[in-house]
C-alpha cells in the first residue's frame, strides 16, 4: 500500500467536483441513504455509525449536527492548550499526594512511634562516621551503642514480656548470582539479635531486620542507619505495651549487608532463633528519604501483603516495582533474597527510594532525612509487626502461602490488593469486554464496514509507524548527543530530558498522523477518524493486556485499568459525540473519563524517572545514559499519546504544535550541544555528584617459580559513569586519555584489584603512576599443600590473612578445569567473563583465612594449571590513606564524590 494515495474508500465516495472550501453538492440517494443511517445510529448506538461517517468531508458547507461539527473540527490552540494543562494538572497532583508522607497528626500517645526519638538513635548512630564491615567503628562503636539502647530498652520494658539480646558471630559462606555471579566468604561479622516475646516464651517468630554498616566513605544515614533507628524505638513502643504479644519479634541489626549481604547469611543459616522464623520485614533504602515502598513481597503467601493492606498507616506499595526489581533491571539487591533462598521464609521488602543522587556518598547524612518520612516509616513498621505478633495467621501461615496479590496504592492513601487469581478474571473480563465492542465494528456484514475494517487496520499500521519512527528519532538523537560527549545533560537538570527527546517524540508522532490525515484520510470526517484512532488505541492496550496475561504478570491491572475505563468513557460520550461532534461537553467528559488511567500512569511514571535516572548516573561506563532514558521517555511518550492521537484527527491543524515541539526539541538541542547543561551540581540543597573510585595500589606479578616478573604502582581510577574522565581533566590535567588502563590479558579481570565483579559495566579506566603504598598489615598469601587426590585432579590448599576485605581471584589455565573448592557449596560460580571471584571480609581477631581448590588437569602447560590473585582493600585506620592518594583527591572539584582507600594486588602461578 502507498501511504500517500488516495483509500479506495475515500475514492469511492468522492463527491465530483466538490471542493474544500465550496458548497457541497448535492448528496446522491445512496449517501442519503447511510446520512439516514447515520443519524439513527447516533440515537440507537455506536455499533455501525463509523460505515457511515466514513463517505463525509470534513470540508463543505451546512450546517448543524454531527457533520457540522466534523466540519467544524476542534481548535488546535485549544485542544494542545487544553491536554497540556489537563497532564499539568494530573502531574501536580502526583506531585502533592508524594510530598505528604504522613496522613495523621503527630504522635502524642506513650504507646505510638516518636519520631524524635528515633532521630536521636539516628544522629547518634551517623555521628560515628562510615562504618565499614571490619572497621572499629561498626564493630565496636556503633555494636556498644545498640547494645547501650537495648539496656536501657530492657529496663523499661512491661513485665508483660520478655527481651533477650545476643551477639553473634557467624562464619560462613555462599554463591550467589549477583552482578554476573561470585562467592562470597565471611568471618567473624557481627549481628546484635534482640528477641522480644511473652514471658512464657513463643514458638513463631516474626524478623525485622536492618543493617547498622555503611560503605566506605559514606556516613550511611539512609542506607541503612535510619532503619535500625526506626527498629531501636519500635523495639521500645512494643516492649512497653501494655497489651501481651502471641509471638515473638526478633530485630537483628545486622553488621553486614554491604559486603553483599554477609550478616543476614550467617543469621539465618547459623543462628539458634532462626527456626522459629515465620515471615520478615525487611527495612532498606535505595535513596535518602521521602516515602518508603514496598517493592518486593512473597515469594507467595498472600498474607503478608494482607498484614500490610490492613494495618500501615502511610501505605506505599507496588506489584510493578516487584516485577520490575525481580527482573534484574535494577543492579542491586537486598537481604530479602537470602531470606529467601536460604531460609525460605516469606517477606516484606521496604526501601526509600527518593533522591538516589546522594545514596552511598558522603552526602547520605541524617539531616537530609525528613522527621515526617521516619514518623511514616515507624507508624508503618509498628503497626504490622504489631499485627503479626498478635495474629494467629503467623502459626499456621503455611496454610496460605499458595498464591500471589495484586496490589498498588492510590496516592498513598489507600492500598488495593487482591488475589492474582481474581485479578487474572478481571483482566479476562476486561478483555472480554473490548473484544466484544471491536470484534462488533470489525465483523459485521461486509457492505457495512468494509471502509472500517480497512481504515483501522491501515490506521494501526500509521500509529505503529508513528511510535517506532519518534523512537527511532530519539535514539539518533540521543546516540549523536553520546558521541559529541555531552551524555547526561539532564541529570542536574530533568526537565531538559523531556524538552529535548519528550518534545522529539511527541512531534514526531504528531507529523506521521498529520500526515497521514492529509494524504491518506482525505475525504473522511474528523469525527469518524476519532473514533477508528479511539478504537486503535483500545485494541493496542488490549493487545498489551493479552501479552501480560499470557505472561503471568500481577503488573496486568494497569492495562486492564487503560483499557476498561476508556471503554466505559467511549459508551459515556458516545451520543453526544454522535450527535454534537467534538465539542466542549465531549471533551470534559472524555478527559474525566481518562483521569484514573493517565493519573496513575504519571504516579508509576514518576516512580520509573525517581528510581532509574539516579541509576544512570552510576551504571557504568558501556551503557549510553541517553539512549536509556530516551527509550523510556519515547515509550512514556506512546503510553500518554494512545488516547490523544484521536485529537489530532478531531483538530482542525496540528501545524502550530508540531512547529512549538520542533522549536523547543531544536533550541534544547543546541543548548545541549554547547555544553550548557552541567550534568553534575554541588548545591548543598540538593547535590548531584559525579561518583568516582581512586584506588592507590601496587601490583605485583609472579611467575610460576614464584620470581617477581613485573611490579608497578598508581592510582587507578574508574568513573561509574558514562563521561568517562571528560568532566575531570580540566580540573585534574593528569588524567587523561594517554594514561588509559591497560588489560593484562592473562591475568583473571585484567590484574585489577576490583572490589565487587563489575568489571563487564566499567571497562574505562585510567592508571595514573605512583609511589609503592606500604599498609601497615600487608596481605599475606601462601600455598600450604599441594596434592594428588585419587580422581587425578590436583588439591591446592592456601593461606590468606590481611585487612578486613579482600577479593580472590582465579583462572584456570588452558586445558583445566576448576573442578571443585571449599567454599560455597562446594561448587564454583564463574563471573561474567569466565574468571571465578571471592568476595572475602571479615570482623575483628578473625583467624587466617584457609580455603583449597581442586583443579582437573587435562593437558599440561608450560606456564602451569592455574592462576590465582588476591587483592586486599583498606577502607579503614590509617592504611586505608596515602599522602598521594590524598593530594589528588583534594584536586577533585566540589561536584564529584571521590570514594579513596588503598589497596595491593598480588599475582601468583601455580
Amino acid at each position: 500500500m502507498e501511504w500517500v494515495s488516495e483509500s479506495a474508500a475515500v475514492r469511492r465516495h468522492r463527491v465530483g467536483g466538490e471542493r474544500r472550501d465550496g458548497p457541497a453538492a448535492a448528496p446522491p440517494p445512496e449517501r442519503e441513504a447511510r446520512a439516514l443511517e447515520t443519524l439513527v445510529d447516533a440515537r440507537g448506538g455506536s455499533g455501525s455509525g463509523s460505515g457511515s461517517a466514513r463517505t463525509r468531508k470534513r470540508s463543505g458547507a451546512g450546517s448543524g449536527g454531527a457533520s457540522g461539527a466534523a466540519r467544524t473540527g476542534l481548535s488546535e490552540a485549544r485542544a494542545a492548550l487544553g491536554l497540556a494543562l489537563y497532564l499539568l494538572a494530573l502531574r501536580t497532583l502526583v506531585q502533592l499526594s508524594l510530598q505528604q508522607l504522613v496522613l495523621h497528626g503527630a504522635p502524642g500517645h506513650p504507646r505510638e512511634f516518636n519520631a524524635r526519638q528515633a532521630r536521636d538513635h539516628l544522629e547518634h548512630i551517623t555521628s560515628i562516621g562510615p562504618r565499614t564491615t571490619g572497621s572499629p567503628e561498626n564493630e565496636i562503636l556503633t555494636v556498644h551503642y545498640l547494645l547501650e539502647q537495648i539496656k536501657l530498652i530492657e529496663v523499661q520494658s512491661s513485665s508483660l514480656h520478655k527481651i533477650s539480646v545476643d551477639v553473634q558471630r557467624p562464619t560462613g559462606s555462599f554463591s550467589i548470582d549477583f552482578l554476573g555471579g561470585f562467592t562470597s566468604y565471611y568471618d567473624n561479622i557481627t549481628n546484635v539479635v534482640v528477641k522480644l516475646e511473652p514471658r512464657d516464651g513463643a514458638q513463631h517468630a516474626v524478623l525485622a531486620n536492618c543493617h547498622f554498616d555503611s560503605v566506605a566513605n559514606s556516613p550511611g544515614a539512609s542506607d541503612d542507619a535510619v532503619s535500625c533507628s526506626v527498629m531501636l524505638e519500635v523495639l521500645h513502643v512494643l516492649s512497653t505495651s501494655s497489651e501481651a504479644l502471641h509471638h515473638a519479634v526478633i530485630f537483628l541489626f545486622n553488621g553486614a549487608e554491604e559486603n553483599v549481604l554477609q550478616a543476614s547469611h550467617g543469621f539465618i543459616t547459623q543462628h539458634s532463633w532462626a527456626n522459629s522464623i515465620r515471615a520478615f520485614i525487611n527495612l532498606e533504602a535505595a535513596g535518602v528519604g521521602g516515602k518508603e515502598l514496598v517493592f518486593q513481597t512473597g515469594p507467595e503467601n498472600p498474607w503478608l501483603v494482607q498484614a500490610y493492606v490492613s494495618e500501615a498507616k502511610h501505605p506505599f506499595a507496588s506489584v510493578v516495582a516487584q516485577e520490575v526489581f525481580q527482573s534484574g533491571i535494577i543492579p542491586s539487591d537486598t537481604d530479602f533474597r537470602i531470606y529467601r533462598d536460604f531460609g525460605n521464609i516469606p517477606g516484606i521488602d521496604l526501601a526509600f527510594i527518593e533522591n538516589g543522587y546522594i545514596y552511598h556518598t558522603k552526602y547520605d547524612t541524617a539531616d537530609r532525612i525528613l522527621t515526617d518520612s521516619i514518623q511514616r516509616a515507624g507508624d508503618n513498621i509498628l503497626a504490622v509487626l504489631k499485627y503479626l505478633a498478635t495474629s494467629d495467621v503467623l502459626v499456621s501461615s503455611s496454610k496460605y502461602r499458595h498464591g500471589n496479590m495484586v496490589f498498588f496504592d492510590v496516592l498513598g492513601l489507600f492500598v488495593i490488593a487482591y488475589p492474582s487469581r481474581v485479578g487474572s478474571i478481571i483482566n479476562c473480563m476486561v478483555v472480554m469486554a473490548a473484544v466484544l465492542y471491536l470484534g462488533k465494528k470489525l465483523l459485521q456484514p461486509k457492505h457495512n464496514t468494509a471502509n472500517y475494517t480497512k481504515d483501522f487496520f491501515c490506521g494501526f499500521g500509521i500509529t505503529l509507524i508513528g511510535w517506532f519512527t519518534s523512537l527511532v528519532t530519539v535514539l539518533i538523537i540521543a546516540v549523536f548527543i553520546s558521541l559529541i560527549g555531552q551524555s547526561l545533560s539532564w541529570y542536574n537538570h530533568f526537565y531538559v530530558s523531556v524538552c529535548l527527546y519528550g518534545t522529539a517524540a511527541a512531534a514526531k508522532i504528531i507529523f506521521i498522523h498529520t500526515l497521514a490525515k492529509r494524504f491518506y484520510y482525505v475525504n473522511a470526517s474528523d469525527q469518524y477518524l476519532g473514533e477508528v484512532f479511539f478504537d486503535i488505541a483500545l485494541f493496542v492496550n488490549c493487545g498489551s493486556l493479552i501479552a501480560l496475561i499470557y505472561g503471568g504478570f500481577c503488573s496486568a491491572f494497569i492495562s486492564a485499568v487503560w483499557v476498561a475505563f476508556p471503554l466505559l468513557t467511549k459508551f459515556c460520550v458516545h451520543k453526544d459525540f454522535k450527535q454534537h461532534g467534538a465539542r466542549g461537553k465531549f471533551i470534559a467528559f472524555y478527559l474525566l473519563g481518562m483521569f484514573i488511567p493517565y493519573l496513575y500512569a504519571l504516579y508509576l511514571i514518576w516512580a520509573v524517572f525517581e528510581m532509574f535516572t539516579p541509576i544512570l548516573g552510576r551504571s557504568g561506563s558501556e551503557i549510553p545514559p541517553d539512549v536509556v532514558l530516551a527509550s523510556i521517555l519515547a515509550g512514556c511518550t506512546m503510553i500518554l499519546s494512545s488516547y490523544f492521537i484521536n485529537f489530532i484527527y478531531l483538530a482542525k491543524s496540528t501545524q502550530k504544535t508540531m512547529l512549538t515541539l520542533a522549536l523547543v526539541c531544536t533550541i534544547t538541542f543546541l543548548l545541549v550541544c554547547s555544553g550548557t547543561f552541567f550534568p553534575y551540581s554541588s548545591n548543598p540543597a540538593s547535590p548531584k555528584p559525579k561518583r568516582v573510585f581512586l584506588q592507590h595500589m601496587t601490583r605485583t606479578f609472579h611467575d610460576l617459580d614464584g620470581k617477581v616478573v613485573k611490579r608497578d604502582s598508581g592510582i587507578w581510577i574508574n568513573g561509574f559513569d558514562y563521561t568517562g574522565m571528560s568532566h575531570i581533566t580540566p580540573h585534574v590535567p593528569e588524567i587523561n586519555d594517554t594514561i588509559r588502563a591497560h588489560c593484562e590479558e592473562r591475568a583473571p579481570l585484567c590484574g585489577f584489584p576490583w572490589y565487587l565483579p563489575v568489571h563487564f559495566l566499567i571497562r574505562k579506566n585510567w592508571y595514573l603512576p605512583a609511589s609503592e603504598v606500604s599498609p601497615r598489615e600487608p596481605v599475606h598469601f601462601r600455598l600450604i599443600s599441594k596434592e594428588q587426590t585419587p580422581w587425578d585432579s590436583v588439591k591446592l590448599t592456601f593461606e590468606a590473612s590481611g585487612p578486613s576485605h579482600m577479593s580472590l581471584y582465579v583462572r584456570p589455565h588452558k586445558g583445566s578445569t576448576l573442578s571443585q573448592w571449599s567454599l560455597g557449596n562446594g561448587t564454583p560460580v564463574t563471573s561474567k567473563g569466565g574468571d571465578y571471584f571471592v568476595f572475602y571480609s571479615h570482623g575483628l581477631q578473625a583467624s587466617a583465612w584457609q580455603f583449597w581448590i581442586e583443579v582437573q588437569v587435562l593437558e599440561e602447560q608450560p606456564e602451569g594449571a592455574v592462576t590465582v590473585a588476591i587483592a586486599a582493600h583498606y577502607f579503614s585506620g590509617e592504611d586505608k590513606r596515602s599522602p598521594q592518594l590524598d593530594a589528588l583527591k583534594e584536586k577533585f572539584p566540589d561536584w564529584t564524590f571521590p570514594s579513596a582507600w588503598v589497596c595491593t594486588y598480588d599475582l601468583y602461578a601455580f
